[in-house]
């Protein structure tokens, strides 16, 4: 019988490679068969290249998220349940740790599985690792759901749509990923955790992943064609994007960010408040049109409310403590590593210039992220004036030679531009 369901995939993506187009039935078989890890690499790939050189159609698309969650697990709640995803491309932009309790606070639920870092310095999941164990089963993670409203989880260890995880796999060699393999990949995963009201924040700049606002409206629209397929609200939030919204980059110190917003402490980031804010907002309007009494309330309103008051704090730590963390975490306890050294600039001027990839590069070889204190802190942000001999960033890691090599590098690879 394998045989027989492996040909069928075989033909399929022979098909595909030619240009044409797949129906339902030969999409499943080929996610069927990848799920269960019964297609070489080798045809694995040539379908996601396949994908990625002739695209795919509407149809295609949405029996590609179809067959996807259906070759997996899924998680199922009752009601509203709210979910918030990032295209991403930028270090140091930690906002699903201040929007999930945000949202779980306003009596929401928000099962949050996140990613681990591929390229960056942290993914969400290594991030929040600081503070709490983030790998749960689908049973756990509907029970800690269900006692506080919401999680954040790492999505890798639950499964959920796994032939993606496979085609990811595959592509992470290449370094490539078709824009309509990323909405898949975010439908299916969206799906398959049970939500129905969702907001995509899709940042726009040149270090970015999508670094054209054609591209992002593109996306956006085939985002509104599956949202309505599947039954699911979906709001876009397509924003220009040139630097980090946060001031640290790196486990620890980006966890360190994101308390002093929770926290509202005077040295907070306010862009990284104000941009969690902004997608907390759109994520509570679009659940409260379909609260009964709530469909006039203002969400940015009431996330700013949520957040001011404290609530937003209490419910983290309540989250952290049913991941098993310890919920008397504050900004203050999180210190990177002993090994420090600062970058200060050569010349007075007007900072012009953040290399997101340069600085992905040094945070890696400091040893991020799996150093959790190891990082970046960025003192100076684009904008600023500065004189010569101002620390403009501080390297930290737990590794006195790493942290030697990464000032070396610094020297040939700037982070700033400064005119």
């Amino acid at each position: 019988m394998s045989n027989i369901s492996q040909q069928k995939a075989i033909e399929a993506i022979k098909k595909k490679l030619v240009g044409k187009r797949l129906n339902y039935d030969e999409i499943y078989s080929i996610m069927d068969e990848i799920a269960n890890e019964k297609l070489s690499p080798v045809l694995t790939t040539y379908f996601a290249a396949a994908g990625f050189k002739e695209g795919f159609s509407d149809e295609e698309l949405y029996s590609l998220t179809r067959a996807m969650v259906a070759t997996g697990p899924r998680l199922k709640f009752s009601g509203i349940v709210a979910d918030k995803h990032s295209a991403g491309g930028v270090a140091g932009t930690r906002t699903t740790m201040i929007v999930v309790p945000i949202i779980a606070a306003a009596g929401y639920k928000i099962p949050k599985t996140s990613t681990r870092a591929i390229t960056s310095p942290a993914g969400t999941a290594d991030t929040m690792e600081v503070v709490a164990p983030v790998t749960f089963t689908t049973s756990q993670i509907t029970k800690i759901v269900n006692k506080v409203g919401g999680c954040i989880v790492w999505g890798g260890h639950v499964g959920l749509a796994p032939a993606d995880d496979i085609l990811i796999q595959v592509e992470r060699p290449l370094a490539f990923e078709s824009y309509d393999k990323i909405i898949v990949s975010v439908m299916a995963k969206k799906i398959a955790s049970g939500a129905n009201h969702l907001v995509l924040d899709l940042p726009v700049g040149p270090t970015m992943k999508i670094q054209h606002f054609k591209d992002a409206e593109l996306m956006a629209k085939k985002f509104m064609m599956l949202g309505k397929k599947f039954k699911m609200k979906v709001t876009i939030d397509i924003n220009e994007t040139r630097q980090n919204a946060g001031r640290g980059i790196g486990p620890i110190l980006e966890a360190r960010d994101v308390f002093q917003v929770l926290e509202q402490a005077p040295e907070r980031p306010l862009a990284l408040e104000a941009k969690a804010l902004r997608l907390a907002g759109k994520l509570l309007s679009l659940c409260f049109a379909d609260t009964p009494g709530k469909k006039d309330l203002d969400g940015e309103e009431a996330a700013r409310e949520i957040l001011v008051s404290g609530k937003a704090l209490t419910k983290m730590r309540e989250i952290i403590k049913a991941q098993g963390g310890d919920p008397n975490v504050a900004s203050h306890k999180l210190t990177p590593g002993k090994e420090i050294y600062e970058l200060k600039a050569t010349k007075k001027g007007m900072i012009s210039g953040i290399q997101n990839h340069q600085i992905t590069v040094i945070c890696r070889i400091l040893g991020c992220p799996t150093d959790k204190k190891a990082g970046m802190f960025l003192n100076r942000k684009l904008e600023e004036r500065v004189d010569k001999g101002d620390i403009l960033a501080t390297i930290y890691s737990s590794d006195k030679w790493r942290l030697k090599e990464a000032a070396e590098t610094l020297k040939t690879m700037p982070v700033y531009t400064i005119e």
